[in-house]
């Protein structure tokens, strides 16, 4: 089983659409995917509810008590898709790391937010797991308007971080529809999605890396 944590520090980066996104996806390819919920929101639950109906639903689990979700999660789990509590940094999320392959950050094209990046990947930095590259980590460029100058410079200057660009993210209303829904991207197959789900195929190709 691959177990890949969305995470981080600053609040409304896009974490529970990254999460949500990524469970679809495994789910539509067959596997059996749980999504932990460690957010105090719910907000992952919710959409997880809604999309229960489906063929490829996905099983939520609550994640907001330490470890009590690896007891209910399935043997048979193939994927496991966590949604971080937004605010915490590696400490808060040591019952998570333990156990993560990859670790997820999703990071907007904004000064104050890529400012407030850096302390979290520091506090991850620190992890022993981080420090021997037995875990990765991974940035996404997320909610990018990539025809502006603020996203171009945020990618230039997430390049120059110690850990990877595996995602760039374009901004679209869609994705908000497709939460609400119980949906993603991933379950339609028209022109302009299709190019939206382009985005996220460096992603998905980063985390089934062995």
């Amino acid at each position: 089983m691959k177990t890949v944590l969305v995470a981080s520090s600053k609040g409304g980066v896009g974490k529970t659409t990254i999460a949500t996104h990524l469970a679809a996806q495994a789910a539509l390819e067959g596997l059996r995917t749980a999504l932990i919920d460690a957010d105090p929101q719910g907000s992952s639950t919710r959409w997880a509810q809604r999309r229960s109906v489906l063929e490829s639903a996905v099983l939520a689990l609550d994640g907001t008590r330490r470890k009590a979700w690896r007891k209910n999660l399935p043997e048979d789990a193939q994927r496991a898709i966590i949604d971080a509590p937004a605010g915490a940094m590696a400490d808060d999320l040591e019952t998570f790391l333990e156990f993560a392959d990859a670790v997820v950050v999703p990071v907007q094209p904004s000064t104050l937010d890529i400012e407030a990046t850096v302390p979290f990947l520091d506090s991850l930095a620190q992890h022993p797991r981080v420090r021997r590259g037995q875990l990765r980590v991974g940035l996404i460029g997320n909610k990018l308007k990539p025809w502006t100058n603020a996203s171009q410079q945020a990618l230039e200057l997430l390049g120059e971080w110690p850990y990877p660009v595996v995602g760039q993210i374009r901004d679209s209303q869609a994705y908000v529809v497709m939460t609400a829904l119980g949906k993603s991207l991933f379950d339609y197959h028209s022109q302009q999605i299709r190019e939206h789900q382009a985005d996220w195929q460096p992603l998905l190709k980063w985390l089934n890396k062995k």
